[in-house]
């Protein structure tokens, strides 16, 4: 069963806190195993100096496997993270963030992902990290 990005856009307004719908991500593709995200830029958003902050970042790659996961099963089943580690390469400043968030192991009760996180002005890498989720549903 594929899922259509309207259906991952539903899955973000329905089944994340009013927090995490605040940073208005929207599904930019689904596969599989993957989906893309995009973080739009927003002052808001955005530390000291006019970087976009990392909990913002971290918050947008937790949220890219949940959907990446909901694309691969079919449909959202409820899970948990276990682990996320996150490396910061550089700032981003003004410009939208594309986050691929990539299945590497999808098991009956865990699942493990590589997530990109890329300038979409410029094309940089700005951030990777590794997410591992305990799937309760």
């Amino acid at each position: 069963m594929t899922m259509t990005t309207a259906e991952a856009d539903k899955i973000l307004s329905d089944s994340f806190a009013p927090w995490v719908r605040a940073l208005g991500l929207s599904v930019a593709s689904l596969g599989a195993d993957h989906a893309v995200l995009r973080l739009p830029w927003s002052q808001e958003l955005a530390r000291e100096g006019g970087g976009l902050s990392g909990q913002a970042l971290m918050a947008a790659a937790d949220t890219a496997t949940v959907i990446a996961v909901s694309a691969a099963r079919g449909a959202f089943v409820p899970m948990t993270t276990v682990q996320q580690s996150t490396s910061f390469q550089r700032a981003v400043a003004d410009s939208d963030v594309l986050i691929h968030a990539v299945l590497t192991k999808l098991g009956r009760r865990m699942a493990f992902a590589d997530v990109t996180m890329t300038a979409e002005r410029t094309g940089e890498l700005a951030a990777r990290a590794s997410t591992v989720y305990a799937l309760l549903g």
